[in-house]
Order: structure tokens, then C-alpha cells, then sequence
């Protein structure tokens, strides 16, 4: 069946294996994952804009970082919720090249907050006299390129996706739609797609991690070349909380992918399961970290909610 004939085709969502009764189960930590993230998230955002003392570069990224990781959860949370509750596996094609997009563009979105926030503490560390100066009027600019790489980068793949052709299987192996996924479907020739696949992972998080590594060696450099010992672990503990979301988001990034890819022969719920860490663990740690590690979020908590 052809995606560019007037009959798009429909594709079922495996999500989970298993009867009802396990279905609703297992629905229960995610669940509580998806509320944790909804709440925690929300509350970051609304304690950066509303705490005057948060109005700082490095608060206004943590507040998008928030805001990349409600984006996910809401578009992930009804597909992923009606498999479990009400067997609602089957998904229109439009909807379903929606979702990809969204998923990846506010993955590449969230991959190059990451960079930006790596920047920041790179100067915070390494020039702390210049922070202001520097990061206070490049802010705003930093924040419509990270959105703007995110929206644009992500945007020919679903019209690449439309020119193929789906015949046979339609089960996706997640409960929701993801790019990998949606290509082992097509039965025409699927080299144009890898090409632009292999193209966008280079520019976003091959190049984003590469920048990462780079920004924490000189922090390391300037560090160890410092003085004073008790100001450098205390200058390197501002960055606990940052190198802790960044495991968080690239291990299940890459374990997904490498899923896909490479554990052609390995059980179905492996890829299936690192789906679930994909959409659930970073979305729900992210707030949980930045509240316990960062004091000043901690006040603001506090100030505002007692």
C-alpha cells in the first residue's frame, strides 16, 4: 500500500506483550513516571519565571530543558496510555509521522540544551568575571538556535517517509512511533532515509556529545591548573547535576538505537524495553536531580510552594 495513494496505511502499536491484567500493571509505573514528570517539570518552569533570583542564563536553559521533557511526555503519554488501558493500537499514518517528528525534534532539541548548558558552566569556571558579560546578552540567541536546529533538522523526515511504500507487516515494535521503527516497514528502498539518518545523528548528537567532552576537559584543564584545591571540587560540584542529566539522556538514547540497529536477533523486548526507559527515565530524573543538587532551586521550592 502506497503512503502517497489516497489509502494511507494504518500502523499497529505493540507497546507491551502480554494479557489486560499484566497491561494494567505495568501501567502503574509508568504512570507514576509520567506524573512525576508532568508535575516536577511544570514546577521548574513556573519556579524560574516566577523566582527573580532564578532570572539567570543557567536557570532560563534549566527552564527549557523542563520544557523539552513535558514535550515529550505529552506527546508520548496518550499513545502510550491507550495501548495499556484501552488496546488502542492502531494509528493513522498522518498521526503517526506526527509524533515521530515531535519525538525527534524535541530529542535534538534536548540534546543541544545540553550544549548550551555545558557552555555555561565552561564559562562559569573558566572565566566567572565575564559570565554576565558574556552569557547575559547571548541568552536569547543561544535559546532560538537550540530551538530553531531542533525544528528544522527533524523536518524532512517525514516527507522522506512519505515517498515509501508500507506492504505487509504494520506492527510497530513501541506505542509510539519511532523512526528505526517506522523504516524496517517500508518495502521500497529505504537509502535516502539512512543517508539523512546518519546525517542528522552526526550534526546533533554525535557533534553535541564530542562538544560536551570538549567543554568539560577544559573545565578539568582549568581546574587542575587552579591554586587552590577545596575551590576547584567546589567549582566542579556546580557541575554534579548537569553531567548527571547528560548520562541520563544519552545511555537510553543510545541503548534505543543501538537496539534497533544492531540486536536484530535478540528478544522483541529489548528494543521494547529501552523504549520505555527512553520515554520515562530521563523525563522523570531531570527535575528530581536539579531540586536535590542545585540549592538555589531548593529556596526557590520552598519560597514558593510553602
Amino acid at each position: 500500500m502506497s503512503s502517497t495513494n489516497s489509502s494511507l496505511p494504518s500502523f499497529i502499536l505493540m507497546g507491551i506483550f502480554g494479557t489486560n491484567d499484566e497491561h494494567v500493571w505495568l501501567s502503574i509505573p509508568l504512570c507514576v513516571s509520567y506524573s512525576f514528570s508532568l508535575i516536577g517539570n511544570s514546577l521548574i518552569i513556573f519556579i524560574v519565571k516566577a523566582d527573580m533570583q532564578l532570572q539567570e542564563p543557567m536557570y532560563f536553559l534549566l527552564s527549557m530543558l523542563a520544557a523539552t521533557d513535558l514535550g515529550m511526555t505529552l506527546i508520548t503519554l496518550p499513545t502510550v496510555l491507550g495501548v495499556l488501558w484501552f488496546e488502542f493500537r492502531t494509528m493513522n499514518f498522518n498521526v503517526c509521522l506526527t509524533q515521530m517528528y515531535f519525538i525527534h525534534s524535541l530529542t535534538a532539541t534536548g540534546s543541544a540544551i545540553l550544549v548550551a548548558m555545558a557552555f555555561d558552566r565552561y564559562v562559569a569556571i573558566c572565566n566567572p568575571l565575564r559570565y554576565a558579560s558574556i552569557l547575559h546578552p547571548m541568552i536569547s540567541k543561544i535559546g532560538l538556535v537550540v530551538l530553531g536546529r531542533g525544528v528544522i533538522i527533524m523536518l524532512p523526515q517525514p516527507f522522506l517517509l512519505t515517498r515509501l511504500d508500507y506492504c505487509g507487516n504494520k506492527k510497530l515494535h513501541h506505542a509510539f512511533c519511532f523512526f528505526p521503527d517506522l523504516m524496517k516497514l517500508a518495502c521500497t528502498d529505504i537509502t535516502i532515509n539512512n543517508i539523512y539518518g546518519l546525517f542528522t545523528v552526526i550534526l546533533t548528537f554525535c557533534l553535541d556529545s564530542v562538544t560536551i567532552l570538549f567543554s568539560y576537559l577544559m573545565i578539568l584543564k582549568t581546574l587542575l591548573t587552579s591554586a587552590s584545591k577545596e575551590k576547584s571540587l567546589k567549582a566542579f560540584s556546580t557541575c554534579a547535576s548537569h553531567i548527571s542529566v547528560v548520562l541520563i539522556f544519552y545511555i537510553p538514547l543510545i541503548g534505543l538505537t543501538m537496539a534497533h540497529r544492531y540486536a536484530k536477533n535478540a528478544s522483541p523486548l529489548l528494543p521494547l524495553a529501552m523504549g520505555f526507559v527512553y520515554l520515562c527515565i530521563p523525563q522523570t530524573l531531570n527535575p528530581i536531580i536539579y531540586s536535590m543538587k542545585t540549592k538555589q532551586i531548593r529556596n526557590a521550592l520552598r519560597k514558593q510552594l510553602f
